[in-house]
Order: structure tokens, then sequence, then C-alpha cells
């Protein structure tokens, strides 16, 4: 499969710890991980590619006039009270290494015993220190939630443009290139500090607003777990959470982990629906002694509904909208042994030039299947890198046999269509692939892959048959105001 991100294990971890980062490095297997320190000298001729990066986080209980400038990321030594950065090598070791989540999480507890936690309401800055490009960086949380960021127009600079979630262990995965333009990266990990006394129970929902395909998911990331066993505080914080559309459907949130939960319609939204998106919880105590906070509201809109179908059996993708065909595009798709997910997915995000290396998946360099490309017009439906793109070095085939190791290629006129045509939230269909089936979660939006029975399963208000659970839970009281 053509991958930017990696599924697999690496064998070997070494974690460094510095002023607020636990930094954890992963070598692929029979390598060992790089040692090279924020004070080692600077590599030598013979050494490999390698660039330093600054990580600047603020520290827990920064307090004074400099936090303002602060939250205005003025980010300069001296103006943040707390500030703190920690310098960094990425090496040719690093690209496209992810960690296996045991590793993470010792990594992680190990973290909490040498270092402060950063403040989740200040900036995180990542910036080179020397010629070349930062070229991705993907943040995500202990639950997979990724943060969004900006790149600066110089490629030197990221700076994430929406808050860190508290009480969260994050993973930082960055890409760069030196100035010879070889590829580098490094994986890092760190954590925030708690709500302070607990914090109320807040959510925070997404999408962002704005214009979304049919199968877009109503995301609910709680500001503290509600764990599996209380399911009368699970039912309130449901009944809170409320979800209203023009014109209306039947919907309903499913508990994706203690933290998160997911909210779709039976079948996919109407074209043009408004989906309007609030929190009750403000005041309500939620358990014993607990009590929900403040959350923002979400508005946002459905646009035409768009379905690419894909069936591998033919090579042909058939793109509809709103229930009519307006193209049929010939493709080629997993072959043996890389054969692409069947099942139902959402367009994640699209991205005009990508990368793509067979060993960020576990192809060796030097073998047959190995592949380095620039790839254009690549729309992503999973984070582990799926994507249908554009592939002019398998035109023939396409239409006619499948070739490739995971991904939907076509011609690049097609995928120029494609890319333009598409928007986040779109559907995305696999059919007669032979591949293993999309997860529901994890992975993506593979949420449409549940029966609707058991969606509701995963509701802490409803039966699988979609009745109200027998037992409701008592009117919650409202926090004391005196």
């Amino acid at each position: 499969m053509r991958r930017t991100q990696p599924t697999t294990a690496w064998g070997a971890l070494a974690a460094v710890t510095g002023a607020m980062l636990a930094v954890v490095v992963a070598a692929a297997p029979g390598r060992a991980p790089d040692e090279t320190s924020a004070d080692a000298k600077p590599p030598g001729p013979a050494r490999e590619a390698a660039v330093t990066l600054v990580v600047g986080r603020v520290l827990e209980g920064a307090q004074d006039a400099g936090e303002d400038r602060c939250a205005a990321r003025v980010l300069r030594r001296g103006l943040c009270s707390g500030w703190q950065e920690q310098r960094v090598r990425a090496t040719a070791h690093g690209v496209g290494s992810v960690l296996e989540e045991p590793a993470l999480a010792e990594a992680a507890r190990d973290a909490r015993n040498q270092v402060r936690a950063t403040d989740a309401g200040s900036p995180l800055e990542i910036t080179l220190t020397e010629p070349g490009r930062i070229t991705d960086v993907t943040v995500r949380d202990g639950h997979g939630r990724h943060l969004a960021g900006e790149l600066g127009p110089q490629g030197d600079r990221w700076l994430n443009t929406e808050s860190l979630r508290a009480g969260e262990t994050y993973t930082v995965q960055v890409g760069a290139q030196d100035a010879a333009g070889t590829p580098v990266g490094v994986t890092m990990a760190f954590r925030t500090a708690p709500p302070a006394d607990g914090g109320r129970l807040t959510v925070e929902f997404g999408p962002r607003p704005g214009t979304y395909g049919a199968g877009e998911i109503v995301t609910a990331a709680l500001s503290r777990p509600v764990p599996a066993g209380d399911s009368v505080a699970r039912a309130r914080v449901e009944q809170a959470l409320e979800v209203t559309s023009e014109p209306h459907v039947e919907g309903a949130w499913h508990w994706v982990d203690a933290s998160t939960l997911h909210y779709r319609p039976r079948t996919y939204w109407p074209a043009h629906t408004v989906v309007r998106v609030r929190s009750g919880l403000d005041g309500v105590e939620v358990g014993d002694h607990a009590y929900g906070g403040p959350s923002e509201d979400l508005e946002f809109t459905i646009g035409d509904r768009i379905e690419a179908v894909t069936d591998s059996a033919t090579h042909r993708m058939t793109v509809r909208r709103n229930g009519r065909v307006i193209r049929t595009i010939p493709v080629t798709t997993g072959k043996e042994g890389f054969r692409t997910r069947s099942g139902i997915k959402v367009v994640l995000r699209k991205e005009s030039k990508v990368r793509m290396r067979g060993d960020t998946v576990g192809i060796k360099r030097g073998t047959e299947e190995f592949y380095d490309l620039p790839v254009e017009y690549a729309t992503r439906v999973t984070w582990s890198g799926e994507y249908i793109h554009a592939a002019p070095w398998s035109v023939e085939a396409q239409g006619q046999e499948n070739v490739s190791h995971g991904c939907t290629g076509m011609s690049t006129e097609n995928a120029a269509w494609f890319f333009h045509t598409v928007r986040e939230g779109d559907i995305v269909e696999v059919v007669n692939s032979g591949g293993e089936k999309m997860a529901p979660f994890g992975n993506g939006f593979g949420d449409w892959n549940m029966d609707w029975p058991s969606w509701l399963a995963g509701s802490a208000l409803h039966n699988a048959d979609g009745a109200p659970h027998g037992s409701q839970p008592t009117p919650s009281r409202l926090h004391p105001t005196t």
C-alpha cells in the first residue's frame, strides 16, 4: 500500500527526557536507535542525515504577566512564564517511525516521574535551527484525535492552531528534510497537566464549522473519562449532548471509549442538511459530586451527497452526486498481499502532494516491492495512509488489474477531478477487494460499517432495537449556587 503513515511496530526504543518532553525515537528492526542527544557534537561526514529541532512548550504552573504575551504567541524566551525549549535530533532512522502503544504508555509513565507536565492552554512550537525544511507534523492524543497546526510559509516552523487537551498524553511525529533534501524524522511523547481540582466535565465537538459530505460523523471529546461501569453518568452525558438537524433525521450517540462519543444518523445525512450540536452539561451533576462545565456549540452543513464506489473486481470507480452517476473511472487497487480495505470510509482530508515510501510501511529498501514516489492529488480515507491518488505509472493496468500496494490509483486527470469534486465527509466504499474490513473506529471514520442495532448497543440510552433502556437515570441536580 502506498501510505505516508505506518502501522508497523518497531523493534527498539530509546527514551530521552528533557525539560518538558519525553522524546521517544523508534528505530527499524535490526537497527540501533539514534543516540545523538541535544548536547552531542554535530555528526561527522560518515553519519547519516539529521537536523536539529527546537520544541517549545509552557510548563504547568506558569503565572505572571508574561502569560498574556505567550497566549498571543509572541514566542521568545523570557516573554512567556514557564516557557521551556528542548533540542532534539531528527534522523533518517526516525522517518515514518511509529511507537507501539504499550511502549508509548511506559515512556509516558516514566515522564510523569521526571518531567513537569505542559500547560494545555499554551502553544506548542516546533522550529528548525539549521538549513532544511519541516515537511509534516502529526500530533495525536491517546485517543487518536489529531491536533490541528499550521506550517509556516518557509517550512521552518510549526505551531498548533487548536488547544491541547488537559490530562492527555500526546505523540508528536515530525518529518523533515535536511539541506540536501534527505528525509529525516523523529517521534516524541509528552503529557499535559490535568484540569485544576479534577475540573468540570466539558466537551469539544467536531468537526469544525463548515460544509461536509453526507457521511460526516459528529464527535464529542470529553475533558475526562466516564467509565463504562457508570451507566447512570453515561446516560446523563448523552441526555445533555443535543443534536438537531433540518430536516430532522433519526440518529444516536455511540461510546467509542470512556472519553469519546460519535453521533451518526441511521442512514447518511440528506443533502444540504443543517446540523446543530450543543452541550447542556454546564452545572449538571454527572456523577458523585461531579458536575459539567460550559462547552462551545457547533453548527455545520452537509453539501451535495457524493458517493464513490470502487469495485475491485471490475477495476472501476463509480461516482454519484445526489444519486446520479457523474463519472466512471478506471482504477487499480491493492494486489495480492496488499489488498485494499473493503467497506465504507469517508474522506478525511485532501493533500495536493505527498511523498510515499515503502519503508514507512515495512517494505525494505532494495526489495522488489520498495517504492519512493512523489504523489499528486491524494485524497486520504484512513489515518494509516490509504489514499485515492494519481498513479501515472500504472495507467496501463487501470481498468484491467490490481497492482497497487493498497491505495486506489487512477490517471492524473481523473485524480485531479476527484480531488476537486469531493470534500471531507464524502462517502468512499470499496467492494470485492478481498481485503480486510474497514474498522469502525481508530483508523478514520468507519462508523458506517456498523449496522444500526450494533450502533445503538453502544448507547447508554437505547437498546439495540432502538427503544429506551428500561431504567432511565433519575433527573440530574444542578450545581448549588450558594
